[in-house]
């Protein structure tokens, strides 16, 4: 007891019997000592000097220490809680370090857990953390007890002690850096373990404490954790991710080895630019600018001539984007090698949120290696082509935005001799997607040259023939880009760009698809001055149809260029009646008989919808009617003809329509319609004996407008020799063709001169007259009323013949009052 006060012996003295009731076998003893003990040191009123406490505290540490082995977990608790608060009140705790450090490593550090209680071994690292940070240099003798007791509490299964553990092992590196870079690699794989608990402050404080261990240890275990904290940015805690970037900017900044690990942490780093929370980004963003600095003041030397000599900042740059400091381009033209590779890969990883991540994390990339860019093309475009038919959208788009990069900082005689002879050989999204976003990033000035190229390149056949939608909207994706970059430049290729619009548009299958197309034929006419589509079609129509001159004759229904002029002919409007000596050709040449039935039914189509409206389309200048007499005998008649099939009767079915059509248009005038209306005629009286029920009845329209237009002009023998087939239609199976029948009679009666020699033609009218009386008497009401109006007109010839006849079948009919009428009109004819 020498040298002690006498507070300190006093105090002693009552504690004496305490301590000694600390190796009793009876847990309320020992708890009722712990208790005392506490009471007559920490709590005593009034409270000890702090020389009283360290002297009762050496004569106590041992006996309390030996507590914390005991069975009873009260007494443990309350033994480490009691030399927890003498050390945080002693002002030299460091001087019990040979006595505390070997019992927590006895009760911490070993292989399984001997403390079985959470809380007292939290109380335990905390007293482990109070020692750290009160002894400072002097811990170093016992690094190595110390490493061994957080190798096992930062794998603590109690999240508190991971915590604690991790605070230790911060601290502690901070304390003794010279002696902890030897034994700093020994908790990167504890640490490791840890980093990934399920507790989102745990793994913060993980990364936050493998940050300060590297710093302050050694740089090699930068390379094993790079990768767990790559996987970290993709944590679903903003606060995680947080760290990880002032982890990695704290590296870049401070880590003495970290030239070595540019290429590792660089796009660590850039990964928190790219990060969805603005408060990641903008500190991402920050340390960026930060390590750039900090690069450039330690090269100076080396970038010396850069910054004195520096190019001006390019005129043609990515608007409203802030351009990054020479020591952050410098870092990456240096290190893009050994990025980009990596970066590439991913871009193609199975895990979907690594592919977006990449993508994203690739667009920073090419913002700070700007030109450097050029000489890592092939790498880059190979990955980026893949990545276009990427299925989660954010991956495309950011993609794109890289791709729109590439056009501002890469001269387009590197990329059009890269990407050009890729889109042409793979025929493939990826590349027509790059293209177009690359067009778009270009300058004005630059991209003329090439203007020509590119649209062959887009317009070749394998390319451009595509009836998938995807590959369709990409090339109306270069179009667009080329318009809005080139403006008025795109005149010298607007034929190119003109044909490739409606080559799409003739393959679309997709309503939007075509509404692009109208969209982005209207912003050509804008760059092109002109003032409506009408122009555009005027100045490029008979380029285009001119190139079909070889190939028409060998067309097919899955013809692409079959499928572009019907687009361009139904598209032109009156443009059409402009080219009809270019048109007409094609349309004799695939209407012939010997072509396939599909192509023709095709061409019918067309030609059918074109003289619907043929005063906007066909006849606006006036010349269709030069060209009329061709259709009608090169076109329809020869199709007309007899074959058996569906096919064939589809066939038939569609020319006589389109005859109906011709005669409805009104161009085909009486003059014209004279040295062809005899084989129209007898084509047509052949065609109203059709299987096809739509085949007789439009013939019996086209024979109404034949006698209608012609009039008297028809020879009188001729129309002997039709009355019969007309007969025989009112004997049809439908009742519709029976009516227009009717109507074709009158018409047909309408033919017969003034000067009809009655007498000479006897036997004709009583056998025209007969036949038309039997179904005077037909069951069908609406046909008896039919035919009285044709016996009515008929009458007009020779009405007394025809009351001849009438009188002796009247008797005949089952009701007499069509009869009646017939005779009263009849008699009052002869009368007159």
């Amino acid at each position: 007891m020498a040298g002690v006060d006498q507070n300190s012996n006093t105090v002693l003295q009552g504690i004496a019997r305490h301590i000694n009731c600390l190796g009793e076998q009876n847990r309320n003893v020992k708890k009722k000592a712990l208790e005392d003990i506490r009471k007559e040191t920490l709590n005593r009123t009034p409270r000890l000097e702090v020389d009283d406490l360290q002297c009762v505290f050496n004569e106590i540490v041992k006996p309390l220490l030996k507590v914390l082995s005991d069975t009873v977990e009260k007494c443990r608790e309350l033994a480490i809680v009691l030399i927890l608060d003498f050390l945080k009140s002693l002002p030299n705790p460091d001087e019990y370090l040979s006595y505390v450090i070997p019992v927590l490593v006895q009760r911490l550090g070993q292989q399984e857990i001997v403390e079985p209680s959470e809380e007292i071994r939290l109380i335990l690292i905390q007293l482990f953390s109070l020692l750290i940070q009160k002894s400072g240099k002097k811990l170093s003798v016992y690094l190595d007890d110390c490493i061994k007791i957080l190798q096992r509490t930062i794998v603590d299964p109690y999240p508190e002690v991971k915590k604690e553990s991790c605070i230790c092992a911060s601290n502690l590196s901070k304390a003794i850096p010279e002696y902890f870079h030897m034994q700093s690699e020994s908790l990167i794989k504890p640490l490791l373990v840890t980093i990934s608990h399920q507790h989102a402050k745990v793994r913060t404080i993980v990364v936050e404490t493998i940050g300060n261990v590297i710093q302050h240890g050694n740089g090699k275990s930068v390379d094993t954790v790079t990768s767990h904290l790559a996987q970290r940015m993709f944590d679903q805690s903003p606060i995680v991710r947080t760290a990880v970037t002032k982890v990695v900017g704290g590296w870049l900044l401070d880590l003495a080895d970290r030239y070595s690990f540019h290429h590792k942490l660089i796009p660590l780093l850039l990964s928190g630019i790219i990060d969805e929370q603005p408060q990641i980004r903008e500190l991402g963003e920050t340390l960026w600018h930060d390590v750039g600095l900090k690069y450039e003041s330690e090269n100076e030397d080396d970038l010396k001539d850069k910054s004195d000599f520096a190019k001006p900042p390019p005129s043609h740059y990515p608007p409203s984007i802030d351009r990054p400091n020479l020591g952050c381009r410098t870092l990456i033209m240096r290190n893009l090698s050994r990025i980009l590779p990596a970066l590439v890969r991913d871009l193609g990883d199975w895990v979907a949120p690594t592919r977006v991540k990449s993508s994203a994390l690739l667009y920073v990339l090419i913002l700070n290696a700007e030109d450097y860019t050029t000489q890592h093309m092939q790498l880059l475009l190979n990955g980026m082509y893949k990545a276009c038919c990427d299925e989660e959208t954010q991956a495309v788009k950011d993609i794109q935005r890289s791709a729109e990069l590439i056009g501002y900082f890469v001269e387009p005689a590197v990329w059009c001799k890269m990407i050009l002879p890729n889109v042409r050989s793979s025929q493939s999204l990826g590349p027509l997607m790059v293209l177009a976003c690359v067009i778009r990033g270009s300058e004005r000035k630059s991209l003329k040259s090439y203007l020509t190229q590119i649209t062959e390149t887009i317009l070749f056949p394998d390319v451009c023939h595509s009836f998938q939608t995807p590959m369709q909207d990409q090339l109306l994706a270069c179009v667009e880009s080329v318009i809005t970059t080139s403006k008025e430049d795109v005149a010298d290729i607007s034929q190119s760009i003109f044909h490739l619009l409606l080559t799409v548009s003739a393959l679309a299958q997709a309503e939007a698809t075509k509404m692009k197309v109208q969209s982005l034929l209207t912003k050509l006419c804008q760059v092109l001055n002109f003032q409506s589509l009408e122009e555009i079609f005027r100045s490029c129509s008979r380029p285009l149809i001119e190139s079909f001159r070889e190939s028409y004759a060998t067309w097919n229904v899955h013809s692409v260029e079959r499928l572009v002029f019907d687009s361009l002919i139904m598209a032109a409007g009156p443009v059409v009646g402009e080219h009809l000596d270019d048109i007409i050709p094609i349309l004799v040449c695939n209407l012939n008989p010997e072509k396939d039935a599909e192509v023709r039914l095709k061409f019918f189509s067309l030609l059918s919808h074109l003289m619907m409206n043929a005063a906007n389309t066909l006849d606006s200048h006036g010349k269709f009617g030069d060209f009329a007499v061709t259709i009608v005998k090169d076109m329809i008649l020869p199709n007309c003809v007899w074959k058996a099939g569906r096919t064939a009767g589809a066939i038939r079915t569609t020319a006589v329509s389109c005859m109906w059509a011709v005669l409805q248009c009104g161009v085909l005038t009486k003059d014209k319609l004279e040295p062809v209306v005899e084989d129209v005629i007898t084509q047509i009286l052949v065609s109203m004996d059709d299987d096809n029920k739509s085949t007789r009845l439009v013939s019996c329209r086209v024979l109404t407008r034949l006698f209608d237009l012609m009039g008297g002009a028809l020879d009188q023998d001729r129309l002997h020799n039709m009355y019969p087939e007309l007969l025989k239609r009112l004997d049809d199976s439908s009742d519709e063709i029976r009516i227009m029948v009717s109507k074709t009679f009158l018409a047909y009666l309408d033919c017969f001169e003034d000067k009809y020699d009655t007498n000479l033609y006897r036997a004709h009218l009583e056998a025209m007259y007969r036949g038309l009386l039997v179904h005077l008497d037909d069951p069908e009401t609406k046909i008896q009323e039919a035919i009285l109006d044709v016996l009515k007109k008929a009458a007009e010839l020779k009405p007394s013949l025809l009351m001849n006849e009438l009188e002796q079948v009247r008797h005949k009919h089952r009701t007499s009052r069509y009869c009646e009428d017939l005779l009263s009109y009849s008699q009052k004819l002869t009368n007159l």
